[in-house]
């Protein structure tokens, strides 16, 4: 035999019931069920795009001939196409190739510009090394090292997607 009472009462300070409910079940709540259930919405996947405006060079354009940005799927292979550019423009600056080669891929102040540089070298340089950056959807921007004899040069080109083409906006030789 014990000693001590036996107590059949359990008290509880705080108890709360609640009602669960998740998506499934909100078609049971509704008063007239449902007989097929709505499937939902599904948005297809699309990727996100950021574009920069198009540099204007403070020209002024009708806006249904604007130029149009274009994402980087739709333009042609960037290394290869930076390659080729690249080549021209260093035999451009030696004098042994015509500016208007590359007239279609340079923005009109950029080409004015390769003008007046054209056979401004002495000789042609050599491509060592090619480093390309994409910061934005159809830009790139890219820094050459060139050989001049016994001298390194930089080139710093840039070009955006416009109108489903590279289109060269910046072209420095440092």
């Amino acid at each position: 035999m014990t000693t001590n009472p036996v107590s059949e009462e359990i008290l509880i300070s705080s108890f709360r019931i609640e009602k669960l409910t998740s998506s499934s079940d909100i078609d049971w709540q509704h008063p007239l069920l449902e007989i097929f259930r709505p499937q939902p919405l599904t948005q297809p996947l699309t990727l996100s795009k950021l574009y920069l405006v198009p540099s204007r060079f403070d020209d002024e354009f009708d806006p249904d001939f604007a130029p149009e940005p274009t994402s980087a799927h739709d333009l042609p292979e960037l290394k290869v196409w930076t390659e080729r550019f690249v080549h021209s423009i260093v035999e451009i600056w030696a004098g042994r190739r015509s500016p208007r080669q590359v007239e279609s891929l340079c923005h009109h102040r950029i080409f004015s510009d390769l003008v007046r540089q054209s056979g401004s070298q002495k000789e042609i340089g050599h491509v060592r090394k090619i480093h390309i950056q994409e910061p934005l959807d159809g830009i790139c921007e890219a820094t050459i090292t060139i050989r001049y004899e016994n001298r390194l040069r930089s080139m710093l080109v840039r070009f955006e997607g416009i109108d489903k083409r590279w289109l060269c906006t910046a072209l420095t030789l440092l």
